[in-house]
Order: structure tokens, then sequence, then C-alpha cells
């Protein structure tokens, strides 16, 4: 069971070939061998997800079956779940358990899934390796003689997929945080379009970029759980008044007489990328070419300076969302002599070293005497690359670009502050722009470790980005069942 995709699944499960319990079961099973091992979650609920799949039976035996009705999923833990923790990876909220539900998780809970846990990331979302967790660093499960990053911060999700500890999972992107670790664990890895998918109920990084998406194994599986995520929400006012549709199959999109234009960014020509990654990359493009898929250069002229306006922007953003946590209301508190004391001690406790130090730029950036020179610089960088990005899709239905640099990297590795920033080069650009993202398994590199391509579209041209995902994910055929990953026989 532990191979099943989840639109194999929903069909055993609908012919009564297999039971939900049964499925619920085999995952926690997988939890219980390799927990421990991949730290993939912080906080895990067999009783609940068994008690989810026992009503999904019952459904199931009356004829009422949900839309994802006992598929076993783990929950990125920045949504806040109605009575179970909720943490954020941070101290912080180390025991903050939520008396809410975010939209997220309840849409997923009306689908009929079954919630295994709640999964790791980097503290508040801070991060690309997952490292800055309060709770240890999730594992790649690609490898297991060295470990390797699972990326970040959504590398609980992609490692708990990649194992097989879950079906699906939840992430958030905010510069990257699913697309990143989407590729370097071989799985297909969704940023929607900003407003798709409501933001209500999950901890907040930085409001304007933080985009909820699914992450799955296959390309479907992905568009399965993006119809469900999707949808205006009242609670949200960034919330879109869009909703997608998906019928259960994406259709193909070569082949159907209409041409299909391809954008190549020229920026990026000059940037360093493995040459695993260029050979692959190359590899996807001829395929494309040889589908019937025209490939045309577009510019987007500050697509390079998207980093540095990212790294005002979000840090900004982050030290006003993250200014609540003061120890008054809920989470962590250490008392102080007064006050302003119980205010420095709890936040100097509460907080690990990346999240102060995006604080401390985040107020550095906001003040009165560099507001104009860094942040309103930044916001007028984010306009431009926005209206590049529209003037490109002028020119082209879609734009293909590598989703990372290279294949994942040792978890100790010894980079800087800027260096591990340095990795969100061809993801950024996308969360400043609005538009959606997708990084899909495109190839293996000569180490056997996996290489993710992005295709990005137009704003709320989501579901025909993945049909265009499809079509790369067929071209390039890589073999992520968990087994084969954690190298066990089939």
């Amino acid at each position: 069971m532990i191979n099943l995709t989840i639109t194999d699944a929903l069909k055993k499960l609908k012919s009564r070939e297999i039971s939900a319990v049964e499925l619920a079961r085999a995952h926690i099973a997988r939890i219980e061998k390799y927990g421990a091992e991949l730290n993939a979650y912080i906080t895990t609920t067999p009783e609940r997800a068994l008690a989810d799949a026992a009503a999904a039976d019952a459904r199931y035996a009356n004829g009422t079956a949900r839309v994802m009705d006992g598929i076993p999923i783990g929950m990125k833990d920045l949504f806040a779940t109605r009575g179970i923790r909720t943490t954020a990876a941070s101290r912080m909220l180390e025991n903050f358990v939520p008396e809410y539900e975010s939209t997220i998780s309840q849409k997923f809970i009306d689908a009929g899934t079954a919630l295994l846990g709640k999964t790791n990331l980097d503290e508040f979302a801070m991060g690309t390796f997952s490292k800055t967790s309060y709770f240890g660093a999730p594992i790649n499960p690609w490898q297991r003689t060295r470990k390797l990053t699972a990326g970040g911060s959504s590398g609980g999700s992609t490692s708990a997929v990649a194992a097989g500890l879950a079906m699906g999972a939840t992430g958030t992107d905010t510069g990257g945080s699913i697309r990143f670790p989407a590729s370097i664990t071989g799985l297909v890895g969704v940023k929607p379009t900003y407003g798709l998918c409501s933001r209500w109920g999950c901890v907040a990084f930085a409001s304007s970029l933080d985009t909820p998406g699914p992450i799955a194994r296959t390309v479907n599986d992905a568009a399965l759980m993006l119809s469900i995520m999707a949808g205006h929400d009242d609670k949200d006012s960034t919330s879109a008044n869009v909703n997608i549709t998906f019928d259960g199959e994406l259709r193909p999109i070569f082949g159907t007489g209409k041409p299909v234009r391809i954008g190549i960014v020229k920026e990026f020509a000059d940037t360093q990328i493995s040459s695993d990654m260029k050979r692959i990359f190359d590899a996807r493009i001829a395929d494309m070419k040889s589908a019937g898929a025209e490939v045309v250069e577009i510019s987007i002229p500050n697509i390079l300076d998207a980093l540095a306006a990212y790294y005002i922007i979000a840090p900004a953003e982050a030290s006003s969302n993250l200014a609540r946590y003061d120890g008054m209301r809920y989470g962590l508190r250490v008392d102080g002599s007064d006050l302003i004391d119980t205010y420095k001690k709890t936040r100097a406790c509460g907080f690990g070293d990346e999240v102060k130090r995006r604080l401390v730029i985040g107020a550095a950036v906001l003040s009165s005497e560099s507001y104009d020179v860094y942040f309103m610089q930044a916001a007028r960088v984010r306009r431009l690359i926005a209206d590049a990005f529209n003037s490109a899709f002028q020119k082209c239905d879609f734009i293909i670009c590598p989703a990372g640099a290279g294949t994942a990297l040792p978890l100790d590795s010894d980079l800087s502050p800027l260096e591990y920033y340095a990795l969100d080069l061809f993801t950024v650009a996308m969360n400043l722009a609005g538009v959606p993202a997708v990084s899909v398994p495109a190839g293996l590199a000569e180490n056997g470790l996996p290489l993710g391509v992005q295709v990005v579209a137009p704003r709320f041209a989501d579901m025909e980005m993945l049909r265009m995902a499809r079509h790369i994910e067929e071209f390039a055929g890589v073999d992520n069942r968990p087994t084969v990953i954690m190298g066990e026989k089939r």
C-alpha cells in the first residue's frame, strides 16, 4: 500500500479492495519504523488517523464517500489544528494547542482525509534546510549513508511523502519553501497563485508572500489536493474570489492543435547550476520541442534582483507578524523584573538565531531612516518583476526554469547565511509576482539524487500549469516510490 499514489489508492478504496483503516495502519507502521530516523514529524496523531479512517470506511460502505476519503496525509506544523499541538517548529509555541482549525486543514477534514500528524519545518518557516527547527532537522530519505537536507521550510512534509510516511502533505511557500524541498526529494510541489488558497489559521511569516500549497508524488495527486485547498475564504482578506475545478484527470496540452509556447528566461542563462541540472533541463526542453512546443527566449530584467528585494520585504513583514509573541497571551513566557524585561526575556528565549536575525533585519529596514532607502526600493523592484512577468506571458504560455541549482546538499554543509539565502535564487521571483509555479521531478543526477524543473504560469492558470507539468513528469519517468527511495525490496 505504501507505493500507491493517492489516485490509485482512491480507486482501490472505492472498489473496497482495501480499507481506509488498513491504509492508515500501513502508514502508521511506516512512521513507527522510520519516524525517528527521518524526524519528519513534530507531532504524530495515530489515534486520530485511525478514527478518521474508520469514519471514511463507514462512508464508503453507505455510499457517501468524500473526495479524498481515507487518504492519510501530513499537515505542516504551521496550520492550526484544533486540539492538536501547533508549534511552528519554535520553542515560542512548543506547547500551543489551538482552539480553532485553519481553513486549509478544515478543507482536508471535509474531504475525508486521515491526519497522521504535524510535519517538521524551519522555525516559523524561516530557512532553506529546515535546520532552524527547534525540534531538529528532518532528513532526506533519498540518501541514508549521509544525512542530506530535505529542504526547507517544508522539509518535514517532503521527507514524509518521499519516504511513505504520508501519501500527501501540505506546505507553505514564501520564497520557494515548497518547490525547493520538492525538487531535492523527487516530489511535486505546488506554489499556487497568491490568494488562491486561504492563509487563515496558518502561522504568518510574510503575509504578502506566504502561499499554502500541496506536496505529492505525482502531478495528478497534487492537482487533486490543490482543488481541495483552493477557494475563496471570507476570513482571509487576501483570498481571491476564484475557484478551480478538477475532474480527476489532467488533459494533455500537446496534440490538441493549439500552439504551445515555452519561455526560457534570458537572465538565468549565466547563473551557476550543476552539470546534472543543465543536462536534465536541456533534455526536458528537447522533449517539449519534440512534442511540438515552440521555445522562445523571454526577458524578466530584474529577476536577479528578486533575491535582494525578497530578503528586505520578507524580514520586514516577519518583524511585524512576530511582534505578537510577547509572552502575554499565549506561547512561551519568561518572567522578568518588569513588563519590558519580560518581553525581552521571552523573545530572547523563545526565538532561534535565524528568526532573530530576520527580525533584526526587518526592524532595521522599517526604521524611519531606512524605510525609503530599502523597503520602498524593494517594493518598486517587486512591481517591476510582476510587470515583467505579465509582459513575458504575452510572448509565451509557460516559463520553464530550474527549481534549484543542484541536488540535495549534506545537512551539515557549512554555508553562511548569505549562501543559504542564495539557494532561493530560482524561486523567490514567483512569490514577489504572485504567479503560480510547480516543481516537478525532471530526472536523476549521476549520484542518483533527484532534480526538479519549474513550470511557471500566469496568475490563476494553476491547472493549465499542472497540465504542462504532467508532460514533464511523463518525459522524465522518475521512479519516486517510497520503497525505491528507502532501498527496500518491493
